[in-house]
């Protein structure tokens, strides 16, 4: 008989037991200083209902039942945790009765560090435990401390900056909001172009025809299957649309998720993956479809009334999901870190795009003489779309592995891939590389060998980016790549690295007597990348910028904080924020002094921190981001 692997089932209860009603252990933490940055930890807890505390000996294959977490890379642990009292050996009822070590009454864990760094006031490590009693089992609880640490000293930075008043700057100029507004419709557009772009694929076009058809035909008036045929085209839209329903009440629960979608390490590259998924899927070497189950049960319940036309709706949602799920997943992905309501535009928009065509040729059936017929062109539609996949799954690897600092993807080297997968495309369309459902000897056609051209032309285009020359900035694909300064080159000729650090920012501000731009940017933030690759390089922009001093503050920045810089903060409306890494000193000091967490944010301010101008965000127009940083200097001529 097969023994069931610990380690799994230990994982398996870990995720379990987070649903139980669990009885929490308090823990308490101390320290005591042993030699100069060198100190013992104690975690003590009384365990007066007799749990069994699992010794820090214990293992489950490899995974510990007690460790120490600390944050910092500098803290080294010199000894382990270790226990002090008395243990019992048990027969554990979970793991077929093995023997382990716990502990039923007081115990004391110690463990040893090392402060490299400076040494903090406050220390805040985490102990990993884990105990249960006879079939209960609480693997991997978690017990976060906030130690004194003698002779430390906090090296927080400011957060709240004292005076400031949005509501009243210098100079009244600049809007934040305008642009989020406008860039709704833009969105709309996009989901639009997406739906049209899903019409051409072979799981909907020739769906057109059929359904019209049906329409007009089996209805008992004229104008009746008019009616249905535009309702089945309203229902389309209603039904992607509703897609963004659940965004909404995320939103509600988390205001903060979508930046988190945007810049969480694991979700990007669980998009990279998915993307990749699609782009084979599209080269024909398998089909994603939905249960069939949930097809049969729609198509089931069609028929001539309002349900039965609904039905019918979601049938083509659902058996057509093999070629729109990738362009409707592409959709979802990219507009989802922007927001519940963008992405809400984006689906309506691809929803009236599938379904405006058939309320159209019921409309005006003689139309349906002048659609092309179905062919092996929709084949070749789902492969360009499958490279158009794979070239949009680089952003996301690019994404993560900036927000991580892995340096795998720099600049150079998305562009490198990038140049790869659009020659391979220029192959595929004029027809010297084949796919599975390509047609053999299939002739190419002019139309598709002046695409074929056009590809080419797009690839040649995107050679300059891996050279270190003037011509390597792009700016028709600003925001897909790194940023110029990420590079492979120790010394890329378009790149001013600005400062990363307000509080460095302000004391050079004070020293030259120059106003400061602050820059709430991130790294993987699209439109961050397009304003400076396209509107800060504009001359009228760049000579009134370098009359400021330039800080960029990236709020996606996963790097910790050493641990004399880590904090408990209190924000304004009186919760408690634990600072840890890079990005949420940054993203804080934005949201807390500005009322804001969207990047890009760019705020105008003296060397003695007034206001000077309303902030604005993602100002795609250089003659009105001149204006606005001209505007910055004449209030700052006013109170200089």
């Amino acid at each position: 008989m097969l023994k069931f692997p610990a380690f799994i089932l230990f994982l398996l209860l870990s995720f379990f037991a987070k649903g139980q009603d669990q009885v929490s252990i308090e823990w308490k933490g101390s320290s005591k200083k042993i030699a100069e940055k060198k100190y013992k930890l104690i975690f003590e807890t009384s365990n007066a209902d007799k749990w069994e505390i699992y010794s820090p000996k214990t293992y489950f294959e490899g995974i510990p039942a007690v460790a120490l977490l600390v944050s910092d890379s500098s803290i080294i642990i010199t000894d382990s945790l270790a226990a002090v009292g008395k243990s019992t050996i048990i027969e554990s009822l979970i793991f077929e009765n093995q023997k382990f070590e716990v502990y039923k009454s007081t115990v004391q864990f110690e463990a040893t560090i090392e402060f490299t760094g400076n040494v903090p006031a406050t220390f805040r490590p985490t102990l990993t435990f884990t105990y249960g009693k006879g079939d209960s089992f609480f693997p991997g609880e978690n017990a976060n401390f906030d130690i004194p640490i003698e002779g430390g000293k906090n090296n927080n930075a400011k957060i709240l900056i004292a005076g400031l008043d949005l509501s009243k700057p210098i100079k009244d100029c600049g809007n934040g909001t305008t642009e989020e507004k406008s860039s709704l419709w833009g969105i709309f557009l996009l989901g639009l172009l997406g739906g049209f772009v899903a019409l051409l694929t072979p799981c909907v076009f020739p769906m057109i025809p059929l359904t019209v058809s049906f329409f007009t035909k089996h209805a008992s008036h004229k104008s009746s299957g008019k009616r249905l045929a535009i309702l089945y085209g309203f229902f389309i839209f209603l039904i992607y649309t509703a897609f963004s329903i659940p965004f909404h009440l995320i939103g509600n629960v988390s205001p903060t998720i979508y930046n988190d979608i945007a810049t969480n390490i694991y979700l990007n590259i669980a998009f990279f993956a998915i993307f990749i998924f699609f782009a084979i899927s599209f080269f024909g070497y398998y089909e994603i479809t939905l249960p069939g189950g949930l097809a049969n049960s729609a198509n089931s319940k069609q028929g001539s009334g309002l349900a039965g036309v609904f039905f019918m709706a979601l049938t083509l949602a659902i058996v057509s999901f093999s070629c729109t799920g990738p362009i409707l997943g592409t959709l979802l992905v990219g507009t989802a870190t922007e927001g519940a309501w963008p992405l809400t535009a984006g689906l309506a928009g691809f929803g009236v795009a599938l379904g405006l065509p058939f309320a159209l040729f019921a409309l005006f059936p003689q139309w349906l003489n002048s659609l092309p017929k179905s062919g092996g062109w929709l084949n070749t539609v789902k492969v360009v779309l499958g490279f158009i996949e794979l070239a949009l799954a680089l952003k996301f690897l690019s994404n993560a592995d900036l927000v991580a600092h892995w340096s795998l993807v720099k600049r150079e080297v998305f562009f490198g891939i990038w140049i790869l997968i659009f020659i391979a495309l220029f192959l595929y369309l004029m027809g010297w590389l084949r796919f599975p459902h390509d047609t053999k000897g299939e002739k190419i056609k002019p139309l598709r060998k002046l695409f074929a051209v056009v590809v080419l032309a797009f690839t040649v285009y995107l050679m300059p980016g891996i050279t270190n020359t003037k011509w390597a900035n792009l700016s028709l694909v600003s925001g897909f790549p790194p940023p110029v300064c990420y590079s492979i080159y120790n010394e890329p000729i378009n790149c001013e690295e600005p400062l990363k650090d307000y509080d460095e920012a302000l004391k050079l501000a004070k020293q030259l007597n120059k106003p400061i731009i602050i820059d709430f940017t991130g790294w993987a933030c699209v439109n961050c990348r397009k304003m400076e690759e396209n509107v800060w390089t504009k001359a009228e922009v760049r000579s009134l910028m370098e009359k400021y001093i330039l800080v960029s503050l990236y709020v996606d920045d996963k790097r910790v904080l050493p641990a004399d810089q880590q904090q408990e903060y209190t924000t304004k409306s009186g919760s408690k924020v634990n600072i840890v890494t890079v990005g949420d000193k940054w993203g804080l000091f934005q949201t807390e002094n500005f009322n804001a967490s969207s990047q890009p944010w760019y705020v105008l301010i003296s060397p003695d921190e007034k206001l000077l101008t309303s902030p604005v965000g993602y100002t795609p127009n250089a003659a009105e981001y001149a204006a606005w940083l001209q505007c910055g200097l004449d209030a700052f001529g006013l109170i200089k």
